[in-house]
């Protein structure tokens, strides 16, 4: 497997699934309340990843991830700083306990 989030082809599907649905509104049919098991697994906020899904080509303008996993991508290629790096600790970070 690439480099990168490793999740399957169906859980990916079932996520897009239930981005869509959320997105549609006025939508006939209840959403289901249910987390798919991906954004649990990313420990991401599904309200996070619904402000993604709308925002995400003008909040983002080259890495995206965790902070951690951003930083060392930084630290890599030699790129002092990384636009977006705030909306990463924000959106995409694993809560601090």
């Amino acid at each position: 497997m690439p480099e990168g989030i490793p999740f399957q082809l169906q859980d990916y599907l079932e996520l897009v699934d239930w981005s869509g649905r959320c997105l549609r509104e006025g939508k006939r049919g209840a959403i289901d309340g249910q987390l798919p098991p991906i954004l649990e697994r990313l420990q991401i906020d599904p309200r996070h990843w619904l402000y993604l899904n709308r925002h995400f080509e003008s909040r983002f303008k080259s890495l995206v991830g965790s902070a951690e996993a951003v930083r060392g991508t930084c630290d890599k290629l030699g790129k002092r700083w990384a636009q977006g790096i705030r909306d990463c600790e924000r959106l995409l970070s694993p809560p601090t306990t």
